[in-house]
């Protein structure tokens, strides 16, 4: 039996290293991570998750639940670990990050069939099945066998993580628990409520603070990833736009009824319930800029700050150009590609990408036809997206119901019939796909 090996213990390559296992192959997975970590690392652990702490909504009405949903029928290892390690966070599914990570970990460590390599790859094998999932922050080594495998292509975008404080630092004289519109059953967020004044002063300290790396000028140059824009960034375009973004008053009035001009909203960030994230407040000021622009905000003006924000560059691969619809590479059946690097955004889009690579290099070992979902699933869509956008301005894509097959349905039925129907479709091809494979 061909050798499989797997570059990237993130969540695609620990997915599909588990994926591989089941279907009884031997499969050496690389990760650099305990030898080399990049800027955002922080543990020894696989699957660490970097950015925020949420896997979105859980909602099938939303295309992020369902694709959650089509994932359990996948039996994935990674929203195994999410349930596992599960914090409160109203309709999203938000995780203990140390929780989650030493779940796939031991999950990885404690099967035989998985051989976990500390080594940084400086040279793929083009003879062994290979599937590169070394993730959006590859090593310059890597990055260089890469680019002689695909050819220099100029993409790329800038992401950006949001900090995290203390519970026991925030003023709930003035903050409140409260989710918005008041969904669940329990109330998981913590908001921070500002009149116009507030805003006004807070928004114009954000636009004029100091970036943290000087040579990021031409900022507004820069090509963004929409969904990780820098809260800054963002301000940048206008003085409501944050007012339409992480900032919206809509859903969440104070306990006594009233309105605010804007919200800040904290999610639980641990087990404990004792750190909570700046909710989209991705951010790449300077440090101590942070402390004092964030501190203004009513209700932090004496936030302990456990992780400040950081931006890095996340590179992705022109998957429309070099890749076939299984995630194989066109110019060599034997190296397969999954993960944020193809041009996903997204935890669980990521590792829904290494369970269909593990299912196409499976069939591909047994000599059989490659298989992709429909694109009436939303695993389905998201491949056909990166597959079929434009190689000339490619940008990653989200789980959203845009990408998925048109269905028409009446709109007397309600406001919500469409994405009903949407989610039920998808979830019973997924289950037909799942019965042919």
């Amino acid at each position: 039996m061909k050798k499989i090996n797997i570059i990237g213990a993130g969540l695609s390559g620990s997915e599909a290293a588990y994926q591989l296992s089941k279907r009884g192959y031997s499969v050496n997975l690389y990760e650099v991570k305990r030898l080399k970590r990049n800027s955002v690392q922080v543990t020894n652990n696989l699957a660490e998750l970097v950015c925020s702490n949420s896997l979105r909504s859980d909602d099938l009405l939303n295309a992020v639940g369902t694709l959650k949903e089509e994932m359990r029928l996948l039996d994935s290892l990674i929203i195994k670990a999410a349930e596992f390690a599960r914090v409160p966070a109203g309709g999203s599914l938000a995780v203990d990050r140390e929780k989650f990570s030493e779940y796939v970990t031991k999950a990885l460590n404690d099967n035989p069939l998985i051989n976990i390599i500390d080594e940084e790859v400086s040279e793929i094998d083009n003879e062994a099945v290979t599937l590169i999932a070394s993730g959006p922050l590859t090593t310059e080594k890597m990055q260089n066998q890469i680019n002689d495998l695909l050819g220099k292509d100029d993409f790329y975008f800038y992401d950006a993580v949001a900090p995290i404080i203390t519970k026991d630092s925030i003023n709930m004289d003035i903050a409140f628990r409260k989710n918005r519109y008041e969904k669940g059953e329990t109330e998981d967020y913590i908001n921070c409520p500002m009149t116009k004044e507030q805003y006004d002063h807070f928004y114009n300290e954000l636009i004029n603070a100091e970036l943290a790396i000087g040579h990021l000028e031409g900022e507004d140059s820069f090509k963004y990833f929409e969904g990780c824009m820098p809260v800054e960034g963002m301000a940048k375009r206008g003085e409501k736009t944050l007012l339409f973004g992480p900032m919206k008053p809509q859903g969440l009035r104070n306990l006594d009824g009233t309105t605010n001009y804007a919200v800040v909203q904290l999610r639980q960030d641990d087990a404990k319930d004792s750190l909570y994230n700046i909710v989209g407040f991705q951010t790449n000021l300077k440090w101590p800029e942070q402390k004092r622009v964030f501190s203004l905000i009513p209700g932090l003006e004496n936030a302990n700050f456990v992780r400040y924000g950081v931006m890095h560059k996340n590179n992705f691969i022109n998957s429309p150009k070099v890749l076939n619809s299984f995630l194989q590479l066109k110019t060599n059946s034997n190296i397969f590609f999954a993960g944020q690097i193809t041009g996903v955004e997204g935890y669980v889009e990521s590792t829904v990408t290494g369970i269909i690579a593990a299912i196409n290099i499976d069939k591909y070992l047994n000599n059989q036809p490659l298989v992709v979902p429909p694109s009436s699933t939303v695993t389905g869509a998201l491949i056909n997206y990166i597959n079929k956008a434009s190689t000339t301005n490619f940008q990653p894509m989200k789980a959203n119901w845009g990408i998925i097959d048109e269905i028409d349905v009446d709109k007397r039925n309600g406001k919500n019939a469409k994405k009903e129907a949407y989610s039920q479709r998808a979830l019973a091809a997924m289950k037909e796909f799942i019965d042919k494979i």
